[in-house]
């Protein structure tokens, strides 16, 4: 009993992140950039100040039962609730993450919260604090089956009927 106890223990330590990398806990998907760190500033390429293109993004650990995965960015700081910069979904369950401004071939991209379709980035007001942005994965029991350009609340109710699990990455933008 104490050797089994020891080598879950070890194991536990072997996993355990170096301080400098945030990592989710082994319930939830591991969503990562490499442009920025969780709860960072997101680099103005990324922004409505720059390129305005998507980051790059990975993860890790989606469970198998997921059929698909679906991607949301929101502005949790915006004036009229949560607004939606991006939504990605029907990405194959065994993808690992997106380049930058690219978006694999068999997926779809919603509508976000200024009407368009595709990946809007951060542009909070001039002068407001620093808006947070929520990049947030999600494993899906099933394809979503939207058509590209679907309006937002129909995607985040159809991810809300599928979602097994989550993972989070959070930037930070002050214009």
């Amino acid at each position: 009993m104490a050797a089994v106890f020891a080598a879950t223990i070890a194991g536990c330590a072997a996993d355990e992140p170096a301080q400098d990398t945030p990592r989710p806990t082994r319930t939830t998907l591991g969503l990562f950039s490499s442009a920025f760190l969780d709860g960072s500033t997101i680099p103005a390429r990324y922004t409505c100040d720059g390129e305005n293109v998507s980051p790059p993004l990975a993860w890790s650990r989606v469970p198998a039962r997921a059929r698909s995965l679906a991607l949301t960015v929101e502005d949790q700081d915006a004036p009229t609730g949560a607004f939606l910069h991006w939504s990605v979904y029907d990405l194959p369950r065994g993808s690992s993450g997106l380049s930058t401004g690219r978006v694999l071939p068999d997926a779809a991209e919603g509508e976000n919260s200024s009407g368009t379709s595709g990946y809007d980035g951060p542009c909070p007001p001039k002068g407001d604090d620093a808006h947070r942005y929520r990049f947030r994965l999600y494993a899906l029991d099933a394809e979503l089956g939207l058509p590209p350009g679907a309006a937002p609340d129909p995607v985040r109710e159809a991810i809300a009927r599928h979602a097994i699990t989550n993972g989070t990455l959070t930037g930070r933008y002050r214009r």
